[in-house]
């Protein structure tokens, strides 16, 4: 089968190697004029990392990564632990697989990597798709430079601003979720030597927080501050602010926080805003189909995003793989897909609304009860195993 996947994030990466390693000739479309990814850290759980490791990735990534040992998270001033999460040890006896944090632009070089040792000729650079038509028996994409690409199946892969999605569904304006979101990289050599120990701290307080945890083997540490806005129209990760604007934000804030804001360059302060979708009721035609945010746009509140992404592209090559035809396996594709991405979705809003709590006593009172629900209530993120999980 010849598949064609319009962007070549980590997302469409994945299902590029998962449909390779499996026989099918991918051909990549990617607006960028060079494989490039921006951001900064994500945290890689068992989930996702299971997908890696099938795909032969695992000990590359290892490689880079930082293995936290908890993510703890605390009143915004005092720093006392409200919740703790375990990590570490504890995390891979239960799941069989670490809970990672990596360089966003260290995984898409490996996935990168890995796609163009196997065959480097169907990558097309710098091209912007515009629309697709689709016909009985193939799927055409025309894009702006007037090149046009045939297969048996497209795969948009193309982000939260898909216009294959709109052209699919009819336009779908990502929705201003009333966050924008502070990001930065700090080298460690910038902050005291007994700054923070090899964990994910999270600091939540009224209309805002922070997650602090350390990227490429404790080199780096990773801040994202999201802070609650009426309006705000930038969307975009590459856009800088005002340092002095990330300082009042924080004001006040634990002396952690402080000293990551007061480390990080001033001209590398990057602000966007946070939107999302309401879960979509499907999201694939008879040879169309839809991948990571471009299907369910997710706040970042549960860290999953990108781990969803990973799943899509083992789950719909399965698919594909195990249906009679394409329309067939799009459909199996979408239906194994939608519930759990739904929940994501939906959890990952509830959660951000948590962080927030105005009223400190009630913010208090729900991590406690986070912390006695009977349950392993976490369990159903890292122990989806898209290799092998029974596709119906």
């Amino acid at each position: 089968m010849k598949v064609i996947i319009a962007g070549a994030g980590i997302g469409g990466l994945t299902a590029a190697l998962c449909l390779q390693k499996n026989g099918h000739q991918v051909q990549l479309l990617e607006h960028a004029v060079e494989f490039t990814e921006v951001g900064a850290g994500i945290q890689c759980g068992a989930n996702a990392l299971r997908v890696l490791d099938y795909l032969g990735l695992r000990s590359q990534i290892e490689a880079i990564a930082v293995d936290p040992l908890r993510a703890d998270f605390r009143d915004h001033k005092t720093g006392e632990v409200l919740y703790s999460l375990p990590f570490g040890k504890n995390y891979l006896e239960r799941h069989g697989a670490p809970y990672l944090h990596v360089h966003r632009a260290d995984l898409h070089q490996i996935l990168a990597s890995a796609f163009l040792a196997n065959d480097p000729a169907p990558v097309a650079l710098n091209t912007t798709v515009v629309r697709y038509t689709e016909e009985a028996n193939k799927v055409t994409v025309h894009c702006a430079d007037g090149s046009q690409f045939e297969g048996d199946c497209l795969v948009a892969a193309d982000g939260v601003k898909s216009v294959i999605r709109d052209q699919l569904l009819g336009k779908k304006a990502p929705i201003f979720t009333g966050n924008v979101a502070w990001r930065g990289v700090v080298p460690v050599d910038r902050l005291p030597a007994d700054f923070m120990e090899k964990t994910v701290s999270n600091f939540v307080g009224p209309n805002k927080h922070m997650v602090i945890y350390y990227l490429r083997k404790q080199q780096l540490v990773n801040f994202v501050g999201v802070v609650e806005h009426s309006t705000w129209e930038e969307a975009s990760w590459t856009t800088k602010a005002p340092k002095a604007e990330l300082e009042q934000d924080f004001d006040g804030w634990h002396p952690t926080v402080q000293a990551v804001i007061a480390a990080v360059d001033k001209d590398q302060c990057y602000r966007w805003a946070l939107h999302n979708q309401k879960p979509f009721a499907q999201w694939s035609s008879k040879r169309v189909t839809l991948l990571g945010d471009a299907a369910h746009a997710t706040l970042p509140f549960m860290a999953s995003g990108a781990a969803m992404a990973i799943e899509d592209g083992r789950i719909l090559q399965r698919a594909l793989d195990q249906a009679s035809n394409v329309e067939q396996g799009l459909q199996l594709y979408q239906r194994n897909r939608l519930s759990r991405t739904a929940k994501i979705q939906n959890m990952s809003t509830n959660m951000g609304k948590l962080y927030h709590l105005k009223n400190n006593f009630l913010l208090r009172m729900a991590f406690k009860a986070l912390a006695i629900l009977p349950g392993k209530k976490e369990d159903f993120l890292p122990d989806y195993d898209a290799n092998t999980i029974p596709i119906r």
